[in-house]
């Protein structure tokens, strides 16, 4: 066979094997379809079904199939993580700062402490590091990947509980979108490399300068020419970002956070979102899972992700509670707001995916984060779900 037919029998694998799991185990309840699909990226990978039948794994994800897939997975994922950018509702966090500064501040900061302390046992043994992290890179970058909330994620499970319009809903999104800041922040600093300063300090200095010039050519263009110019406008910051070293996503998520999400259509929005989960994220979680590795052995990798989930949920809960008490928060209110903070999957598993691109984490590592996201959002519905129920309530309250 020649590399299309071989490319488009990747394809159908990509695209029909998590729908049908999704649909016939009826896990719908469990997680929406982008977590199966970040599943079946792993369970295709060299770790699973490659190693299990080695004649399968050559044959269709051969080096120029995975080349073709690359091409779609940066290109999706980019377009992802700008359209995140765009639909931060920093305004509405600034209307409400306090409150939000205080629970964003112990939803970040408690996760992330926890996640630290395992990194640095995580460094007591072979396999974990990356060849090219500093021991702070390291574990600052594993624990503020136990801090991360998956916006995109948690706006679907949300509308999926019917809260997204809700005024906890609301409020929800607030503390989330002022920690997406901080991560993408403290990733920016991680990727700090001090051989190339001057190039990443000239590359924001350009960002600044031309952010301006871009938010005034946009407001003063049509609506419909906005989109042109906005992934006109992606490419380059990608491309920019790179270029000076942080990494193509990095730029991706500045440049749309200098865009104004009223500048577009909100249902196209929308749309756009849904129809990049649909058609080309999957290419970007079988790539994700194609990165997979259990050199360690897959006892020790899941005992590591075990550790970073309990990190994870137990730290996010205790700050999400802290700040209930100092807020004063209604009974229940904490748990059910921590539960779906502590929701990772897709902005998590982008973030890892720049650790190990830039040599800060293995493959071991790698995995281990993985698993902890997909255990980390498959948990959030079946147990956000019964305590909404016996607080309804809730979702009635004033903001």
């Amino acid at each position: 066979m020649g590399v299309t037919e071989i490319f488009l029998i990747a394809m159908l694998i990509i695209l029909a094997a998590p729908y049908l799991i999704w649909r016939v185990f009826k896990l719908d309840y469990y997680a929406p379809l982008v977590v199966v699909q970040i599943i079946a990226g792993i369970l295709l990978g060299p770790g699973v079904l490659g190693a299990a039948f080695p004649g399968y794994y050559n044959f269709v994800f051969n080096p120029q199939v995975i080349q073709a897939l690359n091409g779609i997975a940066w290109w999706a994922v980019m377009m992802f993580v700008w359209t995140a950018g765009i639909e931060l509702d920093l305004k509405n966090s600034w209307r409400h700062r306090g409150e939000t500064s205080i629970t964003a501040g112990l939803a970040l900061g408690t996760p992330l402490v926890l996640g630290c302390a395992v990194a640095f046992g995580m460094l007591h043994y072979d396999g974990w590091i990356g060849p090219n992290a500093g021991t702070g890179q390291f574990v600052f970058g594993i624990g503020m990947a136990c801090a991360v909330t998956a916006l995109p994620i948690l706006v679907l499970l949300m509308d999926k509980l019917e809260i997204l319009r809700q005024p906890i809903g609301q409020r929800i999104l607030r503390y989330a979108s002022l920690d997406d800041i901080a991560i993408w922040g403290v990733l920016a600093l991680i990727l700090l490399d001090w051989t190339r300063i001057g190039r990443q300090a000239g590359f924001l200095v350009a960002f600044a300068l031309c952010s301006y010039g871009f938010r005034k050519l946009m407001k003063a263009i049509p609506e419909s020419d906005r989109w042109y110019l906005g992934f006109v406008w992606l490419a380059m910051c990608g491309f920019a970002a790179d270029w000076a070293g942080l990494h193509y996503m990095v730029g991706a998520f500045l440049a749309g956070a200098v865009t104004d999400s009223e500048w577009f259509n909100q249902k196209q929005m929308d749309l756009l979102r849904h129809h990049l989960l649909l058609t080309v994220m999957p290419v970007f979680f079988l790539s994700t899972g194609l990165r997979t590795n259990w050199g360690l052995g897959g006892t020790m990798v899941f005992v590591v992700a075990g550790a970073l989930l309990v990190a994870s949920v137990v730290g996010k809960l205790i700050g999400i509670h802290i700040a209930g008490k100092v807020l004063k928060w209604a009974p229940g209110e904490a748990s059910i707001i921590g539960w779906l903070l502590q929701t990772k999957a897709l902005i998590m598993i982008i973030f890892v995916n720049i650790l190990l691109d830039k040599g800060l984490i293995t493959n071991e590592a790698f995995t281990a984060l993985l698993l902890m996201a997909v255990g980390s959002t498959m948990l959030t519905i079946p147990i956000v779900y019964p305590k909404l129920q016996g607080l309804r309530s809730l979702i009635l309250k004033t903001s």
